[in-house]
């Protein structure tokens, strides 16, 4: 496995550790429809709503944002493979898109959790 795999899988490994220590439930990771992939999909025990988490891991935050990786695209991708998911599961939950920034190297990584970290973008007809 090339290192950067590895750091990544590591990273999410970390993401979904937090995420059970939080007292979340994760539901998926990787999980995909076509090209589009969710990196984990998790749901909070008190509340009815899904959890979309986008995970980030670098081994160092001083010359890269990891933030800017989160490009329109990007956002759009993430809705689209989250309807997917909704549909495909028949789920009637709220979602919420959420960001883990990783940085360092296992096992010493440190976790920036960003909830709610952007919304879908609006569509208007004309």
């Amino acid at each position: 496995m090339a290192k950067s795999n590895k750091l990544g899988k590591d990273g999410e490994q970390a993401a979904c550790e937090f995420l059970i220590a939080q007292g979340y439930t994760v539901r998926e990771t990787n999980w995909r429809l076509g090209h589009l992939e969710i990196d984990i999909v998790a749901q909070e025990p008190s509340a009815r709503k899904l959890h979309i988490v986008e995970v980030k891991t670098r081994t160092s935050s001083e010359h890269y944002d990891p933030t800017r990786a989160i490009t329109r695209a990007k956002i759009r991708n993430l809705v689209n493979a989250a309807g997917g998911y909704i549909s495909l599961y028949q789920l009637p939950m709220a979602v919420q898109y959420d960001l883990m920034i990783i940085t360092g190297t296992a096992p010493d990584f440190h976790i920036q959790f960003i909830p709610n970290a952007f919304q879908p973008p609006l569509r208007t007809i004309r």
